[in-house]
């Protein structure tokens, strides 16, 4: 957020620093073209007030011994006012080449200037005087011509020039036009650009906090990043959180509701149960009974125990044993499960089964205080259920570590089986959810009770390579229990 703030203010720095420094260049370079063009046009003046204060003189020649002959006072004047003429356009020329130019003509005018000087007052011979009036008239006829030819010539050069300039003021017009009127509509552009980048985030947060608050608490926030990636993160881990609680109060609910039907249940079964056991015992105890019926009895009877079972777990469910908490080694607790549930059917090896157990105990981890009895229940459970998802053999592996915050203790049961159907491996640990045919779908709700009256959680995982995790994590300091 930060960068996108600096690189904006950057980039409109940036074009109105350009703009500007275009627009002072321009409009400095335009005023320093208008400046000589102007220049230029008084040097024309004047070179054409030179010619014309050349031919008052030259017509002050003509005019000598006729009536309408000037007085002497008024040809010095014309001499004079040429000669600051001449000096004017001395002055505004400082380059090499046209100053040797008007040098040499300044040295001609001053052969003028004398011719005529002594036209007008030597008294000499008439056919002296004629000769000094024919030098002074051949050099002003040059000079006539010359000067004609020099102010024809610049003029003409300086009307294209003149043309050149108005048609680069007029192009350069056109583009401070399009410069003023483009620039306001590319910042517009660009604040619409940026502003949008702003208020977009700001609405995937609002969007997001109204679909929280309306009750999706799947709703996750994708696609921003900076301080807006950072929030989104803050965002989506608290939406985890908040459905982690209310998944937690739900299954408290469940536990509540489903803990007091199972036990008024259990109550209620269980004495007609035992009569009705008793019952047949008795029966099937008959010598006199043919053999076909003892059969049936003791299938019956056999049915009733599955019930008597059922009901004990429904019981364990609805009001489990508070935890004798003790000191114990989570490690011992483990292996010697392991080795209890070697015996059980589901591990012995045969032509078509291996599985194989591997312990991965981490020797660091403290003694904890827990119920080793429960412990041993949990574990024995999530074990049978590990061999039980290898019909075919596997590996299983037992592994045990601190977390990262040395707060909780990791207990990992790993199988290698086909793992769990996406669609229910969130319903595994409700009560009376099974797969089995023969299964009463109490052991992991009950597994998950008792970890959880250990301030403990477990979660189940399918692995990347095939095959699930159970993951248990208990408290290594129990609240309310000193510790070790």
């Amino acid at each position: 957020m930060k960068r996108k703030i600096v690189i904006a203010l950057s980039v409109f720095f940036l074009i109105f620093l350009i703009s500007g420094i275009y627009i002072l260049t321009t409009i400095q370079k335009t005023t320093s073209e208008v400046d000589n063009l102007i220049r230029l046009h008084q040097i024309g003046i004047l070179r054409e007030h030179l010619l014309v204060q050349l031919k008052r003189a030259q017509s002050d020649l003509y005019l000598k011994n006729t009536r309408y002959a000037r007085s002497i006072d008024t040809v010095v004047t014309h001499v004079q006012t040429m000669d600051s003429s001449l000096s004017a356009c001395f002055s505004c020329h400082h380059a090499d080449n046209v100053t040797k130019k008007l040098d040499d003509l300044r040295n001609r005018f001053q052969q003028y200037k004398n011719a005529l000087s002594r036209v007008f007052t030597i008294r000499a011979n008439r056919s002296r005087l004629e000769a000094e009036e024919d030098n002074a008239f051949n050099i002003g006829t040059e000079l006539i011509s010359e000067v004609d030819e020099i102010t024809t010539m610049t003029n003409k050069k300086l009307e294209e020039r003149t043309r050149a300039a108005l048609k680069d003021i007029k192009r350069t017009k056109n583009i401070l036009y399009v410069l003023l009127a483009g620039v306001p509509l590319v910042l517009l552009g660009l604040s619409i650009v940026f502003l949008r980048g702003f208020t977009r985030p700001v609405d995937t947060l609002l969007t997001a906090t109204r679909q929280l608050k309306a009750g999706d608490l799947d709703y996750r926030i994708k696609g921003l990043q900076d301080e807006y990636g950072e929030v989104a993160t803050s965002f989506n881990e608290m939406a985890s959180s908040l459905k982690e609680h209310y998944l937690r109060m739900q299954w408290a609910e469940q536990v509540v509701v489903l803990g007091e039907l199972a036990g008024g249940l259990a109550h209620e079964i269980k004495n007609p149960i035992a009569g009705i056991k008793g019952a047949m015992e008795v029966l099937s105890s008959s010598s006199s009974l043919p053999k076909g019926n003892k059969d049936i009895l003791l299938k019956v009877i056999e049915q009733i125990e599955r019930i008597e079972v059922l009901l004990k777990s429904l019981l364990n469910f609805a009001q489990p044993p508070k935890p004798a908490f003790l000191y114990v080694d989570v490690n011992n607790v483990l292996d010697t499960t392991i080795s209890l549930a070697e015996k059980h059917p589901l591990f012995l090896s045969n032509n078509s089964r291996s599985i194989t157990i591997v312990r991965a105990f981490d020797s660091r981890i403290p003694k904890i205080m827990a119920d080793p009895i429960q412990l041993q229940q949990v574990f024995m459970n999530l074990l049978l259920n590990a061999a039980d998802a290898m019909p075919g053999g596997g590996t299983l592996t037992a592994q045990t570590l601190l977390d990262g915050t040395s707060r909780f203790l990791r207990i990992t049961i790993t199988d290698t089986g086909k793992g769990i159907d996406k669609s229910i491996i969130n319903k595994i640990f409700l009560p009376f959810f099974t797969t089995k045919p023969k299964g009463t779908g109490l052991g992991l709700a009950i597994t998950k009770r008792l970890v959880e009256q250990h301030g403990g959680s477990i979660h189940v995982a399918n692995n990347p390579d095939g095959g699930a995790s159970f993951t248990i994590d208990l408290p290594i300091k129990l609240e309310g229990v000193p510790s070790a």
